[in-house]
Order: C-alpha cells, then structure tokens, then sequence
C-alpha cells in the first residue's frame, strides 16, 4: 500500500493505493484561508498537521488492515508559500500563501538585484517565494531576523512526519530560489533576499527517499516506519498521477485557473512570454506551463451575474458548435500570466449588439478561455516546446461543447482520460511507490486510458483562425482603454 498526502488551499486529500494503484481509502479534511488585508492570503502551518491527522485516522479507523501494509508515503501541496520557522522549527508567523499579493514593489526590486530570470527560469511575480521573504525583511524586520529555515507548505508537513527539513525540486524551483538548470539552490538568488543556504532545506528529487515516518506516528497510525518521498508541487504531482512524466507529453487543466502543462527534456524558459519553466518531480526531466488566471471562473462569473448554473449555462449550446459566436471575449477578470503577466488586466465582451443573447455570451466566454490557452501553447512553442496533444482534466473538461471549441482554436488533439482520479495526491502515492521500489519507469507512471479524443475539426478551425489574431491586438486597445489613452 502507498499513501498519498496533498497539502491543498482548501483542505487536505489522503488517497491509499494499492500496488495496482487502484483506490482503496481516499479521505479529506477541509482547510481555511485568512486574508487579514485586501490583497493577502494566509494560513496557519499547525492547520495543515491538524488536517493530515484527521484524514489519516479516518483511513486507519476504516482501513486499518490495509493501511498496516503500508510501504511509503508521498506528498504533495500548494506551491510557493512562505512558512517562517525559528531555530526551534516552531512557525514565527502564518504561511504566506500561492495566492497572495502583497509583495508587488518586492518583485521589481529583485529583479533589478540579480538573475532571477536567467537562473530562476521565472519572472519575479508576487505568487513566488522569495518576494515574500523580502516583503517580510522590510516590514516585519523582528521576524526575518528570527527565521532559521524557510519551507513550503508540503515541505512544513515532511518535518512533522519524519523531523527532517527537505524539499524536491519541482516545488523549489517555485521558490525563485533554485538554479532550475543545475537543480541545486542559487547563492546569488538568496543573497538578493537577504538569506544564504543555511536557511534552505536539504534538496532531493521526487522520487528519492527524504526521510523516514517517525516512530511515535508509525505506533498512532499502526504502520511500519516507512519512508517518505520527495514528492513533487501541486501540477507536477498531478502530472505524476496523469502519467504526463515523459518530453513530448502534457495536459491541459481547465479549472478555475488555467494550467497547460508541458513536460522537456531540458532547462527551456520563456520570460517574455511569462512561461513557467520549473523542474519536474522525476530526475533529468523539467517542464514548462502556461497559466491563465480566469479559466471556468470565467464561467462561473457569467452562472453568478445570470442566475444560472455553469451547468445550466454549458446547456444552451448546442450539443456540436459549427460557427464562432461572432463575439469576442477577453477573460481577464483577475489579472493574467501568460503571456502578459499584468495583474491589473481586465476583461471584456467585444462586438455585442442589441440581439445578443445569453447562449451568445456562454460560447464567446468558452471562446475567450480558448484563445488564451492557445495563447500559452503559443508561448511554449516559442520556447522550443511542440505540443500536439494533451489530457483534459478539470470541471470545463466535462463540457463537450467547449473541449470541441478549445481544440479548434488552439490545435490541441484533447485526450479524456477514462474516469478516475489522477489528481495530486494519487501522483503523490505514486511517487511514493517510486520511492519505495526504486522504479521511475512507465510501468509506475502509466498514462490513463483516454475514452474519448477530441481532434481539431478542420473547417471550425479554420472559421476561428482569424479571430486569435485580433483577440491578441484586443488586449492592447482594452489596455489603452483602462489607462485612459
């Protein structure tokens, strides 16, 4: 048996698997989030063990005979977040979160100290660690001054299971800490933010054995004392369970945010595109993503200001879209990543007319999502990264209608896989399996069955091609608009 651990925004999953990797026991805990200003976001670090304790004796109460057998355990979490530990690894402050903002005047400073996008493989953005640490030595000084070690989310809960301070490389090259090249800490990226090694946990890959389960909580839960993996960030642990571990590879999550993952066989950035470029949860593999902020949100602000569900919304297309909507939409309604990295972006309908209609409004919405991941395939492309074809996963995967249209318009043959879940934290026990059997091959990381694929259908492409061009020219005039010009 293996136990997968992801450490989510709002709650905590635990999957146990068998060595076939079917499910045996999934159990959740649920997690809050703090936003003590506008623009924070914050949770507390003793939370995330509460909520690990919690959906583990769940499984031990219901599954005990299975959960004996247990052979490792992975981890996986929500990437970039700051957890502040003291000498005595007691938390001097909550866990500065992925999503928080406050350090917007912190990233132009680091940027101007060293090479955090030739090294780093990133734009400094508010969302990674490092303007966090920064933000903290200029405006809680009494802190910064106490912090020995500074781990992510995922990394907090290793040191509750096994006392060791480590972190794998795909979560730390969200830091803007990591040489994402050499997969090794950057002296000259900590020296920019005031720390130096001795503040960094150790560094393992993955599938590597970080440490072993603490007695006291091996007796607690009934299990032998097993190692713990590496593990892997929040996507690359999902792309570990999707089987997306190989160049050539990828998927395309379209939930409330954007994901289009990409999998190399090398260090490739993309900065002027505002292309993730971070190292994967497996040896001698990184990957690429293109991020867009507003994917089914997008639709979900349409279900809020219509009075409908996205579900009744999807419903008014018809069941095969042959012609575009004729409308533009841009889904910036929180800002953007790829390719514009602009926070202050906004969104916008184009081409509305007095017979508009709400069937109308919801195809140029799945429209507008779809030209901004065909915007990220074309920033990965720039990057050297060719991709052909991708699993669909997330809540919009469900809509046919929009996978039709999201294939049109950015070139994508799109997998769905058969169902099952192969989210985080079931590549979290997968990398706990590597780690137990020393096997990182296809025979571990198997890719699902796809039931359906979902191929561009060459006249809707064709209709939509000329569309992406001006929906690219459309975020400068609405640019111009909003600042006034």
């Amino acid at each position: 048996m293996f136990l997968g651990l992801d450490i989510g925004t709002s709650g905590v999953k635990a999957m146990l698997v068998d060595e076939a990797f079917a499910t045996i026991a999934v159990a959740q805990a649920p997690l809050t989030v703090s936003r003590p200003h506008p623009g924070w976001s914050e949770q507390d670090p003793q939370d995330w063990i509460a909520a690990c304790e919690a959906a583990i004796a769940e499984i031990a109460g219901a599954h005990g005979d299975a959960l004996a057998k247990l052979q490792a355990i992975g981890l996986s979490g929500h990437m970039h977040g700051a957890t502040l530990l003291d000498a005595s690894d007691t938390p001097l402050r909550p866990c500065i979160m992925w999503n928080d903002g406050r350090s917007g005047q912190q990233c132009l400073d680091l940027e101007t100290r060293a090479d955090f996008r030739g090294i780093g493989g990133n734009i400094v953005m508010a969302g990674f660690t490092a303007p966090k640490l920064l933000w903290v030595a200029e405006n809680e000084p009494e802190i910064f001054e106490k912090t020995a070690k500074v781990l992510l989310p995922k990394d907090f809960v290793r040191l509750w299971l096994t006392g060791e301070h480590v972190a794998e490389m795909s979560d730390a090259a969200g830091t803007l800490w990591l040489d994402v090249a050499n997969r090794q800490w950057s002296d000259a990226l900590l020296e920019a933010t005031g720390l130096t090694r001795e503040a960094m946990p150790a560094l393992v890959e993955g599938s590597d054995v970080s440490g072993i389960l603490r007695a006291e909580l091996a007796e607690t839960w009934g299990v032998p004392r097993v190692p713990v993996a590496g593990g892997g960030g929040d996507n690359a642990a999902t792309a570990c369970g999707m089987g997306v571990t190989a160049p050539g590879t990828g998927f395309l999550s379209l939930g409330t945010s954007g994901v289009l993952f990409a999998v190399t066989d090398r260090y490739a950035p993309n900065t002027d595109e505002a292309v993730h470029a971070f190292c994967h949860a497996l040896p001698d593999v990184w990957h690429q993503m293109g991020v867009i902020l507003s994917a089914t949100d997008s639709l979900s602000w349409l279900s809020e200001i219509s009075g409908r569900t996205p579900a009744n919304l999807a419903s008014l297309l018809p069941a095969r879209i042959e012609a575009p909507s004729g409308l533009g939409f841009l889904p910036y309604l929180s800002g953007e990543r790829t390719p514009h990295n602009n926070p202050d972006a906004t969104g916008a309908y184009l081409g509305l007319r007095r017979v508009t209609q709400l069937p109308d409004l919801v195809q140029a919405t799945m429209e507008g999502v779809s030209m901004a991941f065909a915007d990220c395939v074309r920033a990965l492309r720039l990057a050297g990264t060719e991709i052909e074809a991708a699993y669909a996963v997330g809540g919009g995967a469900r809509s046919d209608q929009w996978l039709s249209i999201m294939a049109a318009i950015t070139g994508l043959t799109l997998l769905k896989p058969v169902d099952g879940d192969f989210g985080a934290a079931f590549g979290a026990a997968k990398l706990a399996a590597a780690c137990a059997t020393g096997d990182i091959s296809a025979a571990v990381f198997a890719p699902p069955n796809a039931d359906r694929e979902i191929a561009p259908d060459a006249d809707l492409a064709a209709q939509y091609a000329p569309f992406h061009e001006l929906y690219r020219k459309s975020y400068g005039d609405l640019a111009a608009w909003q600042s006034g010009r």
